[in-house]
């Protein structure tokens, strides 16, 4: 239980929903210490334009046309054709569930981001749960005026000495576009990465999602179950016997307003880009590493709280609506 004055955390969030974002997406409408001040969608686990449909979609069940979509990248920095994941996301990246076409919202331009960064400053977090090409370019844009005045900056990404989920030794948001999640690692300050060797852990069991619809308390209730089934299939094929499904993109919320439920390592991280090796995080776990400047450093998540993580994920996600922030 929340004791006392509840702190917003103001959150502009870049994503590719996709099933785990957009129970994210509905996670933080739903947390009363998340304020989402925009969604920029780009593509990855589905097409920008329908990663744009999916965000607009959720934003329409929950009645807050208010919140921009801003339209981020459509591919790479390569320009390579970008591969999708229908056998994990669905054919439209919400499982079965088809978004209606032609959704009303509040569509912005990429610049958009610039005038929400100057609107929070140093109020604001950036949480990137999907590709970093959007992110990259913003720095390309704009870097040192705008992008450095952000309070901190949260990246699901990388796997450091731990098997990928797309090649033998890469996470699929920075596989998918290296150069740029490189450089967001380089050029940003206060970043804090939750890798795979985190994030598969974050497990979430039917057994949870069927008490938390079974409540029927907000306007999500009717569509987390379909999809959050149609990503434990997945799962279930990719890795036998695993007893859910692991939520990476909401656990990196969680990590935004409950930093304390977390372990750290400092390193400076790099990703690689030759082909071999594509997408590959390197950071120096030596016992003691090659010393680096303090500003290069970024700040890796090595360990949470699981019981606290689902507490928090089935008070959440249980909360009557409309949320009153």
């Amino acid at each position: 239980m929340l004791i006392g004055v509840v702190k917003l955390k103001y959150v502009l969030l870049f994503s590719d929903p996709g099933i785990d974002d957009a129970l994210a997406i509905i996670y933080a409408l739903l947390h009363p210490q998340i304020e989402i001040v925009g969604i920029v969608t780009g593509y990855g686990n589905v097409s920008a334009e329908q990663a744009t449909d999916n965000a607009a979609y959720i934003l329409q069940l929950a009645g807050r046309s208010d919140i921009p979509v801003i339209d981020g990248a459509q591919g790479p920095f390569s320009g390579e054709l970008v591969t999708f994941y229908p056998e994990i996301h669905g054919p439209e990246g919400l499982g079965p569930i088809r978004p209606p076409e032609n959704i009303p919202g509040n569509h912005k331009p990429f610049q958009e981001i610039f005038s929400i960064i100057k609107r929070y400053k140093n109020h604001l977090t950036i949480v990137d749960v999907g590709r970093s090409t959007s992110l990259a370019i913003a720095f390309l844009l704009d870097g040192e005026q705008s992008m450095k005045s952000v309070r901190e900056i949260y990246v699901m990404g990388g796997a450091f000495n731990f098997p990928g989920n797309v090649t033998a030794v890469a996470e699929a948001n920075f596989h998918g576009d290296p150069v740029a999640s490189d450089l967001v690692l380089e050029n940003g300050s206060n970043i804090t990465i939750l890798p795979l060797n985190v994030t598969n852990f974050s497990i979430v069991t039917t057994e949870i999602i069927d008490r938390i619809t079974q409540q029927q308390t907000n306007p999500f209730s009717f569509l987390i179950k379909p999809i959050f089934d149609y990503y434990f299939n997945a799962y279930k094929k990719l890795i036998p016997g695993i007893n859910g499904a692991p939520l990476h993109d909401v656990l990196t919320l969680f990590a935004v307003i409950a930093p304390e439920q977390f372990e750290y390592l400092l390193r400076r991280v790099r990703v690689e880009f030759s082909l071999l090796s594509r997408g590959r995080t390197v950071a120096d776990f030596r016992a003691k590493p090659t010393e680096e400047p303090k500003e290069t450093l970024d700040r890796i998540v090595i360990g949470f709280n699981y019981q606290a993580f689902i507490q928090d994920f089935i008070r959440t996600l249980t909360t009557k609506f409309p949320v009153s922030n």
